[in-house]
């Protein structure tokens, strides 16, 4: 409440409030309100100059009833049945549970009146809104409504602060039946044994096992078992399509097809946000576990799938199955950690699966290696281009030296060490100079070397098969890097950090050393590397100018570590060394690092590719809408994200942030469908009126208030008054009266301004609110005063009667 003054040069207003929690009868009109604003100003002119008058009237509307809200949430039961039916595994949900607009509010406005020519009192009105001059809307937006993808995204952020291990989630139950189980199954073998009366087909092994299971099931009780076997086996085909053993090939290819390209920006938002690609394994199943949270079993559900997908991967691993959905090579460090364990597993897995079908090539195969001295033979019976042709062959069939198994290669590690006995017999005191080892037999070759020869005897260069790097993942990097750094600056530490480093190079000169028997350092470092290698031009006692070469500078370091390399190399093929990389050791320990992962650990490698895929589903979305406000926020949204996502261990108050802005964006685009499906955009015949009720629309999300051109003949305000006239049909006569109305009634109904007058009292409810504003210019005190402004507004709703007043009055001789 406000009550003050105001004095100026001769003139003095005062202000005054009434505020009443009910309307006194005779004040709820014009009439009323007019008496009281003469009565106040107390003018001592006899015909008082007229009033001019500005008036609102605000009308609600709450009932959207003609209008279902057109977001269906997704059909629950229907998942559960194992069709997968209102969602698809992989794909979000997306949009609001209620209408997110939940009331608009119109007004009305007459905004130059003069008393006398409009009636308003309380026996008859002229104030119909359908003839008021200015028309404007508002909507009254929903409070947070319930947005589908918002609730999956935070529901999955929530298991981030779990605590609990894989087995403590599922295991407690089923460590108490143990004893039971057990006592089951030694029960089903005695069962099987005796006579019974059941018919045999029935009693299996197998069958009692399961029945077992079920009793166990039973006794965890129906909330407690996670997921049901439809959902998981739905779930599971998803995940790994070539599981469908009938036409594994097919499924590859269809799931090619449905690749995003991957030039696109959509597709490699991955690079920003340390997420997965979008048609990868990792984001699948990140989107299933989403999934599974939400509708199938809550934290349980998410175990449960989590220690299925484990065991698919220790599956894959025994079988040599590649794993589907993931990029072929070493682990793509600009992807989450998870998923580059699971192309690390996979690159194991091509390792062992190269290695085991090279043991089952032929057999023939197999001697000629076994035994060299015979190997040697054979090749002094083959000249020297067959001999490259059979190196040639044997690089593409086990190009690698992965054909190998662990007991084979120690085996050729010893036979290496005689071969080299053999070879060096005669000066075994010595260094084996490039003259014994050109009596060696080469091996190992992949190709020759376009016109290469080595220094010494002029033979072709080989280049050898050599191993390939280990892969990492980037927690090896840093725990190699974390190694490298601990072993310090002194000598000692030095020359071990230079072995460490230098396992990869001695692979590849051993390799080399093997398919070019006599060659030297040179020769290596000019196929290696070679820039080291630096020749120029020299004139020689003839006058001729030929090329000279020579190791650069750093090669020629005393005890340079290529050096030192280079003389502890034995001439030992690839396939023969020990591996570079053991496939074995780090398939399990991924797997183990797989294993012990709790659903919190989980969700934290998961939730950059579950908030890629939301703003993915947002992106898609606003493509429909078109709003150009979303867009920026999206923008927003990505720049946003790639900075928390990308370090690790982002702090969760900036990724609620995240999962808030994605909602609020979730929320524009499911008031942007709702106000569309009201105003009937999409109906619109006409492409003008379409486009200005598209424009009207979009207005309305972005302004508070939004002015409807032409008031309510206007295209906008025709709608806005059908939809007043038909809530308040249904608020008048029952649903069934209402549907029963037939359409050309309607039409005479919006017809003449006359009807519509004896009409106006159904067409829209009573004001929710109205305003008036009473001004004038009188002389006060006396009638010789200066003319000064008066003023009143006034203030009608249900429970509220306000009057403000600021009245002047001429203070020079008074």
């Amino acid at each position: 409440m406000y009550v003050g003054e105001c004095q100026g040069p001769g003139v003095r207003t005062d202000f005054e409030m009434v505020h009443l929690r009910k309307v006194p009868n005779q004040y709820t009109h014009l009439s009323g309100l007019l008496d009281i604003f003469k009565s106040k100003i107390g003018c001592p002119l006899t015909p008082l100059p007229p009033v001019s008058i500005a008036i609102r009237f605000t009308y609600v509307l709450q009932d959207w009833q003609q209008y279902f809200w057109p977001q269906q949430p997704p059909d629950i039961d229907a998942l559960v049945g194992g069709e997968v039916g209102g969602l698809e595994f992989g794909k979000l949900p997306f949009g609001a549970c209620e209408d997110p607009i939940s009331e608009l509010h119109l007004a009305t406005t007459w905004p130059h009146l003069t008393e006398g020519i409009i009636v308003d009192n309380d026996v008859y009105s002229d104030l119909d809104p359908i003839q008021a001059p200015h028309w404007s809307v508002r909507v009254r937006k929903a409070e947070n409504p319930q947005c589908l993808l918002g609730d999956f995204v935070t529901e999955f952020f929530k298991i981030c602060r779990r605590k609990e291990s894989t087995d403590e989630i599922l295991g407690r139950s089923a460590f108490e039946e143990e004893g039971k189980e057990t006592a089951d199954i030694t029960h089903a073998l005695s069962k099987l044994t005796e006579p019974a009366s059941v018919p045999i087909h029935k009693l299996s092994v197998s069958n009692m096992v399961h029945t077992a299971k079920k009793k166990i099931r039973k006794h965890r009780g129906v909330e407690e078992s996670p997921l049901n076997n439809d959902v998981l086996n739905t779930i599971l085909l998803f995940l790994f399509p070539d599981a469908v053993s009938e036409k594994p090939l097919d499924v590859t290819t269809s799931t090619d097809n449905n690749c995003p390209p991957s030039e696109s920006e959509d597709y490699n938002l991955y690079n920003q946000f340390k997420s997965a690609p979008s048609d990868s394994l990792t984001y699948k199943l990140a989107l299933c576990l989403c999934m599974i949270n939400f509708y199938h079993g809550g934290l349980k559900g998410v175990a449960h799938l989590w220690q299925e997908f484990v065991l698919e991967m220790r599956f894959r691993w025994e079988n040599n199955f590649l794993i589907p959905g993931l990029a072929s090579g070493p682990p793509d460090l600009r992807c989450c950690l998870l998923h580059q364990k699971l192309q690390m597993l996979n690159c194991c897995i091509e390792r062992k699966k190269a290695r085991d079908e090279g043991k089952k090539t032929s057999a023939s195969d197999n001697v000629t290696n076994i035994y060299p001295g015979d190997a040697g033979k054979a090749g002094d019976h083959l000249g020297p281009d067959d001999l490259k042709e059979t190196d040639k062959d044997k690089g593409e069939v086990g190009k690698s030296w992965d054909s190998w198994s662990d007991s084979e290669e120690e085996f050729f590690e010893c036979l290496s060490d005689t071969e080299e006995l053999k070879g060096n017999g005669q000066e075994s005191g010595k260094k084996g100079g490039p003259k014994e080892m050109a009596n060696l037999r080469p091996e190992g070759r992949l190709y020759q070397h376009g016109k290469l020869t080595l220094l010494h005897n002029g033979e072709p260069l080989y280049i050898p098969v050599t191993q390939e790097p280990a892969p990492m993942t980037e927690d090896l990097l840093e725990e190699q890097s974390e190694v490298l750094a601990k072993l310090g600056t002194s000598a000692e530490g030095a020359h071990l950090r230079a072995r460490m480093q230098s396992a990869c190079l001695l692979s590849d000169m051993e390799s080399f050393k093997a398919a070019n028997p006599g060659c030297s350092l040179e020769d290596f470092v000019r196929w290696y590397s070679p820039r080291d290698y630096v020749e120029e031009e020299v004139i020689d006692e003839k006058g001729n100018v030929v090329l000279k070469g020579e190791l650069s500078a750093r090669m020629k370091i005393p005890s340079n570590m290529w050096v030192e390399a280079w003389e502890t190399a034995k001439p030992v093929p690839a396939r023969r060394q020990r591996r570079l990389f053991d496939d074995t050791r780090e398939a399990e320990k991924v797997l183990h690092y797989l294993a012990i992962q709790k659903p919190a650990d989980l969700a934290r490698h998961l939730l950059p590719s579950v908030i890629h895929a939301a703003v993915l589903k947002v992106k898609e979305e606003e493509s429909l809408e078109n709003i150009s406000s979303v867009k920026k926020i999206i923008k927003q949204i990505i720049s946003h994200s790639s900075k928390v996502l990308h370090f690790p261990n982002p702090e969760d108050k900036k990724l609620e942030e995240i999962i808030h802005q994605i909602t609020n964006v979730e929320a524009l685009i499911a008031r942007a469908r709702s106000l569309k499906a009201k105003f009937g955009t999409e109906k619109c015949e006409q492409e003008e009126e379409k486009e200005d009720l598209e424009r009207f629309v979009s207005c309305l999300l972005e302004q508070p208030e939004v002015l409807v051109t032409g008031a309510g003949r206007g295209h906008a305000g025709r709608i806005i008054h059908k939809l007043f006239v038909n809530a308040q049909r249904l608020t008048e006569s029952s649903d069934e009266a209402a549907a029963m109305t037939p359409p050309e009634e309607e039409s005479k109904r919006m017809g003449s301004p006359e009807e519509r007058r004896q009409n106006s009292v159904s067409d829209f409810p009573p004001p929710a609110g109205r305003e008036f504003i009473l001004r004038t210019t009188v002389p006060r005190p006396a009638p010789y005063s200066k003319a000064l402004p008066q003023r009143m507004y006034s203030v009608l709703t249900k429970e509220d009667f306000r009057l403000a007043g600021a009245f002047s009055s001429d203070t020079s001789f008074f």
